[in-house]
């Protein structure tokens, strides 16, 4: 990407991925998953010019917003998640949904609803770049915990929100371990579905 630069940092205790995205010509900063080490995540942010103006938190379970509240007290940023999660997330000062637009700088992140892992579990987009949080890894969508509705409700978001939308060039960055792409996942869709996790 020219117009956005980002930065992955693993936090702990669970190595989540907390993602600093920058616009290249204005500065301005967005951070996607304050999950943990709020003073890590201070050190990132201030390290670049130009602070965050957003927190987005991709869905509301505790190991992706325990440095919330920390980092927006820090940055005065705004903290965005969709409605279906956010009442279970401690600091939401608005809520987004599926095919919305995010401002960054002179750029736009689309959002997209994937329902399973959780009810409000959503993905940002940008030219060529997914990031996921727990609904989509290498090697399969996230977890729902033997629940058949749930699995079939995320493997069908996956499947036609981002397989049948992207190219296979399109990179993913997840929630947790290493990156992707979604041409080096779309052979093992049919095995996805039919062993059901």
């Amino acid at each position: 990407m020219s117009d956005i630069t980002f930065t992955k940092l693993s936090v702990g205790p669970m190595d989540n991925n907390a993602y600093l995205l920058r616009c290249t010509g204005t500065g301005e900063g967005l951070l996607i998953d304050a999950a943990n080490d709020a003073e890590r995540l201070l050190q990132l942010i201030d390290s670049s010019p130009g602070g965050i103006s957003t927190v987005v938190t991709t869905h509301r379970h505790q190991d992706h917003w325990m440095a919330l509240e920390e980092v927006v007290a820090a940055t005065g940023a705004a903290s965005l998640a969709h409605a279906a999660d956010a009442p279970q997330i401690p600091v939401v000062t608005g809520t987004i949904a599926d095919g919305d637009t995010l401002p960054l700088g002179d750029c736009q992140l689309t959002v997209i609803h994937l329902v399973g892992h959780t009810p409000g579990s959503i993905a940002l987009y940008h030219d060529g770049h997914l990031w996921t949080g727990d609904a989509l890894f290498p090697g399969g969508v996230g977890n729902t915990w033997g629940d058949k509705a749930n699995f079939e409700s995320l493997i069908n978001d996956v499947s036609t929100k981002i397989f049948d939308r992207y190219p296979d060039e399109t990179q993913f960055h997840p929630g947790h371990g290493k990156d992707s792409t979604l041409g080096a996942e779309r052979p093992s869709l049919p095995e996805w579905r039919a062993r059901g996790w």
